[in-house]
Parts: C-alpha cells; sequence; structure tokens
C-alpha cells in the first residue's frame, strides 16, 4: 500500500497520529511568528489574555481528540496531565520574569526569545520524555523512584523559602562571560552580532544580552522538567499522552507570559498547591499498589488535581485582592519623575 507506512508503529500509536500532531505544531510556529508577530512588539495583558485562552482551547480540543480516537482513559490522562503541566508552567513564568528583569530585556523584544525558547523546549522536552519513556517500559520499577521523588520535591516546595537566589549568582552567567565574547548592549532584536575584536580589530562575533537570557530560560526549563517529566510520567507512561500533553500546556506559556508576569504577586498560594499536587500524584502510585489495584482511576487524579490547583489559584487571588499592582505602581512613580523633570 501507498500510505502504509502512515499505520505503521511509532511508540505504540500510528505514525498519522504523531505527523499529524507535528504538523499542528509547526503550524501554529509558523502563524505564530510569521502573522500574528511578524514584526517584534509589546504584548499587552488583554492580547496575553486572549491568546493565553486560544492556546488553552485548542489544548484541550485536542484532549477531545484523543476521546475520540483513543478512548476515555488517555483523554483523562492527557488532560491531567496537560492541567499539571500548564501549573507548573506558571511556576516558570516567574523565573523567566527575574531573568528579564535581570538583563533588563526590553518587553519589545520578550515574545521573540520566548518564541526561540519554545522551540528548544520541544525538542528538550521530545529527548527526555523519549529517554524517560525507554528507561519505564525496561524498568517499570522506575516509576516507584519518580513517585517518590515528586512526593520529596512535594514536600521540599511546602517548607521552603520564598526567597529566590539573585540570577546574577548564576555560574552559567559567569561562564558565558568567561568564555565567550558578550556586548554590554542590546543590538536589537539579533541574538549575535559582528563586532571588532578589541584585540586584533577583526570583526568577530559577540553574544548579546539577549541571546543569554534565551541560554538561562533554556536551562531553566530542564530543571523544571526534572519535576514536570516524572509527574507526567506517575500519571501515564504513554509516550504520545505525555507528549502532547506537555507541548500542548507549553505552546501557550509564551502568550501567558506577558499576563501572568503582571500578576506574579497574586499567586501567594499557588507554591503550596503544587507541592500538594505533586505529592499527590507520588502517592497514588504507592496508593495503587497497597489497594491492590492496577492504578487510580484517571476521573479521580483529573477531579483531585483540579480541586487543589483551583483551590490555590482562588484563595491566592481572594487574600490578595486588595494588594496593590507593583508593576502599575512603578510605571506610576516613572511617568511621576519624568512629568517633574
Amino acid at each position: 500500500m501507498e500510505f502504509a507506512f502512515l499505520f505503521a508503529d511509532w511508540l505504540g500509536k500510528p505514525a498519522w497520529m504523531w505527523l499529524g500532531f507535528i504538523t499542528v505544531v509547526i503550524a501554529l510556529l509558523v502563524f505564530d511568528l510569521g502573522v500574528l508577530h511578524k514584526d517584534d512588539r509589546e504584548i499587552g495583558v488583554k492580547e496575553s489574555f486572549a491568546l493565553s485562552g486560544f492556546y488553552i482551547a485548542l489544548g484541550l480540543a485536542f484532549g477531545g481528540f484523543v476521546w475520540w480516537t483513543l478512548g476515555e482513559e488517555p483523554a483523562l490522562n492527557y488532560v491531567t496531565g496537560f492541567l499539571v503541566e500548564k501549573t507548573l508552567a506558571m511556576d516558570n513564568v516567574f523565573v523567566i520574569a527575574l531573568i528579564f528583569s535581570y538583563f533588563a530585556v526590553p518587553r519589545i523584544y520578550q515574545y521573540r526569545v520566548l518564541f526561540w525558547g519554545i522551540l528548544g523546549v520541544i525538542v528538550l522536552r521530545a529527548i527526555m520524555i523519549g529517554a524517560g519513556a525507554a528507561i519505564v517500559t525496561n524498568f517499570s520499577w522506575v516509576l516507584y523512584i519518580f513517585a517518590g521523588f515528586l512526593i520529596i520535591t512535594g514536600v521540599k516546595m511546602l517548607f521552603s523559602s520564598d526567597e529566590e537566589k539573585p540570577i546574577g549568582d548564576n555560574p552559567v552567567i559567569a561562564f558565558m562571560r568567561r568564555r565567550f565574547r558578550v556586548t554590554e548592549e542590546f543590538h536589537g532584536p539579533k541574538f549575535l552580532v559582528r563586532q571588532p575584536d578589541p584585540k586584533s580589530g577583526k570583526p568577530v562575533l559577540f553574544m548579546t544580552p539577549l541571546l543569554m537570557a534565551l541560554v538561562l530560560i533554556e536551562i531553566a526549563d530542564v530543571i523544571f522538567a526534572v519535576d514536570s517529566v516524572p509527574a507526567i510520567f506517575a500519571i501515564t507512561t504513554d509516550p504520545f499522552i505525555v507528549y502532547t500533553s506537555n507541548i500542548f500546556a507549553i505552546l501557550g506559556l509564551r502568550a501567558l507570559y506577558f499576563a501572568l508576569s503582571a500578576m506574579a504577586h497574586r499567586f501567594i498560594y499557588l507554591k503550596y498547591a503544587l507541592a500538594a499536587v505533586l505529592i499527590f500524584i507520588g502517592s497514588k502510585v504507592f496508593a495503587a499498589d497497597l489497594m491492590g489495584i492496577d492504578k487510580v482511576p484517571p476521573l479521580i487524579s483529573l477531579g483531585v488535581t483540579f480541586t487543589i490547583l483551583a483551590a490555590g489559584i482562588i484563595a491566592s487571588l481572594f487574600a490578595t485582592r486588595a494588594d496593590p499592582d507593583p508593576v502599575a505602581a512603578q510605571r506610576a512613580a516613572h511617568l511621576s519623575e519624568k512629568s517633574q523633570g
């Protein structure tokens, strides 16, 4: 048959499902950068929420496709993974905001950095999830290590300090400045520029602060993936569900960033909700064995996960409803200084 390869097995699913998913992702990225954001510009909070809503709707619609093609249980596992990854990505947003703040990246270029960051994430997650799937398939007991790791991580999050280490102390920054030529100023949206070498005078390539910010964002995602990849494998070991739920959750991260970074001060209980979710996901692996069942029903997993996260977000927004917006206050102070000057 001419198109027999489309039905060949690829990591437990027909090749056409993987190719269809990859095609959708490529089309979204091309449309995003080539049409919606062809020119560098600032993204407002309203546009950020609108784009984020579009990506969330698209991710949930793909969950409907999973239900239609694979059935109820894979679809519920997909939605649970999507929800967990989306919330973990919210925590990543706050780190990205610190990185942009440290390098003083102009808002007009932030979306471009995030776009290329997402491309790196898609490749890195594919590698990590592929490796994880191979390990779990050959050594099923590794799931218990993942589960224990999630429980320990959740407990540490409950009792960890909210104080962030200064970005400037990051050894990666020191390494890049020591090993590569780095400009002190931005050169528009460029990641690399050609400038005269101070010693030889010959034109050579220099990194810009924009590229340094991108490198740190990619490293931050690898660190966050250490939590998110075991979390999704504790929900399901199906590589297709694991990867698609991860990528659809991350695709909307660029759009969500500009809204959440302006509201970071409002999510005071999010860390505790995330900690509770990680502990629950890790514990249910052991609970299933104790109860003598194959796994905790997906509907229960989804319900508990959604309830914990919703409670954390709602409690945060309610507790901080009267808190001033530090970003708005900073802008107001800046405008006041300019008017007085």
